[in-house]
């Protein structure tokens, strides 16, 4: 059964390495239409990738590069942007030139495979692997398979506000996913409901202790400090704190009726290499419906499908 992974997982599998570095097991790979994957070494002056194949050279035309390239709704950045990464592809045919044999190479049919067999058949609400790609100040977009490219808007990303995705993703992350929206073979995505209800982050800590978090928004009464993606806390007001910080903060209460925990920042400074890890509280394959308030809480925030 083909897999339709996001570009840059299928290079190092066995199968993959071994097809790749033998011209009798590409043309066996021609004839079944193989998704394959492999480094893309440079786009020539016309746009056509030039693939590392081991053994024999590889190329990928110009309108082969990606789905929509050829009927110019795709820009050429969508080929020329991956160089010296992965491509996936699959061979449809060999040439010899100056007594050298070339692979043909199709990123776009590998596309219209995985949205055909993979992308069409998603429904609303189902959980899918996917990985970022390239971060805007509106939202991430992610790789869903092959090469195929969806958004996830910034107020999707988790309950807790960011004012950016930098935030809380790297490019080339892998994350989890949540279909959220889909028209056509168009789809958008969410993840804030795979980061666990506000109770089940409550859990994570105790009146008393004394924790980390991030400084997510200073106001007149209070400030707001993040202690995990999906809950964060008011702290009292003080002194010299400025959005962005790490802080270190004593939990004075949590009251799971009012979705609150209160805190006192004990200290907080700047630390730009340190983020919150991405804990999934939920590892299902599909989700209707997510409750994040406690049952007890009159403010209740829910999703969905």
């Amino acid at each position: 059964m083909t897999r339709y992974l996001p570009e840059g997982k299928l290079i190092n599998e066995k199968d993959n390495e071994r097809i790749i570095s033998s011209l009798s097991l590409l043309k066996e790979a021609q004839l079944n239409s193989t998704i394959l994957e492999s480094k893309a070494l440079m786009c020539d002056n016309q746009h056509n990738l030039i693939v590392d194949l081991g053994g024999i050279k590889g190329v990928i035309p110009r309108v082969e590069g990606a789905v929509g390239i050829k009927e110019g709704t795709v820009r050429d950045i969508a080929v020329i942007s991956r160089v010296n990464r992965p491509v996936c592809f699959v061979v449809t045919d060999f040439i010899e030139e100056n007594g050298e044999t070339i692979a043909v190479l199709s990123r776009a049919k590998a596309q219209k495979m995985c949205i055909d067999n993979y992308v069409e058949k998603l429904i609303i609400g189902d959980v899918i692997d996917a990985r970022i790609t390239h971060l805007e100040s509106f939202g991430a977009f992610a790789d869903i398979g092959c090469g195929v490219v969806s958004l996830m808007p910034i107020d999707a990303i988790s309950v807790s506000r960011i004012e950016h995705p930098k935030e809380r993703f790297t490019v080339g992350m892998d994350i989890k996913a949540v279909v959220r929206t889909k028209e056509n073979s168009r789809i958008s995505l969410s993840h804030k409901e795979l980061l666990g209800t506000w109770q089940e982050n409550a859990d994570m800590f105790m009146q008393g202790e004394t924790v980390s978090g991030i400084i997510r928004s200073v106001e007149n009464y209070g400030i707001f400090v993040e202690l995990a993606p999906n809950i964060a806390g008011l702290a009292e007001l003080k002194d010299d704190v400025e959005v962005g910080q790490q802080a270190s903060v004593y939990i004075k209460s949590i009251i799971p009726s009012k979705m609150k925990i209160k805190l006192i920042i004990v200290d907080s400074f700047f630390d730009e290499a340190s983020k919150t890890p991405i804990k999934y509280f939920y590892d299902g394959e599909h989700i209707d419906e997510f409750y994040y308030s406690p049952p007890e809480c009159k403010k209740q925030i829910y999703t969905r499908f």
